[in-house]
């Protein structure tokens, strides 16, 4: 089988890339460092800030909707 190369300029131009996707990262980014400011660094450090009702159901960034998981949160694996 032959093997597939991702293009990932493509995945951005036509998925990551767009206006909605953007204002998305950056309200997961701005949410990290809320919570690393409550708790510190060390406290979240190889963890995953999580919301609890997600950004695309309409949840916000409010202290109350995040939380601190385990990196097992994933839907994905690294293959480690």
């Amino acid at each position: 089988m032959a093997e597939r190369i991702r293009d990932y300029r493509k995945e951005y131009d036509n998925y990551h890339g767009k206006p909605e996707q953007i204002a998305k990262r950056s309200k997961r980014v701005l949410a990290r460092r809320d919570v690393e400011k409550d708790l510190g660094k060390a406290a979240i450090a190889g963890k995953d800030v999580h919301h609890k009702k997600p950004l695309r159901s309409g949840g916000g960034n409010g202290r109350s909707n995040l939380a601190v998981t385990g990196t097992a949160h994933r839907g994905w694996n690294r293959g480690k």
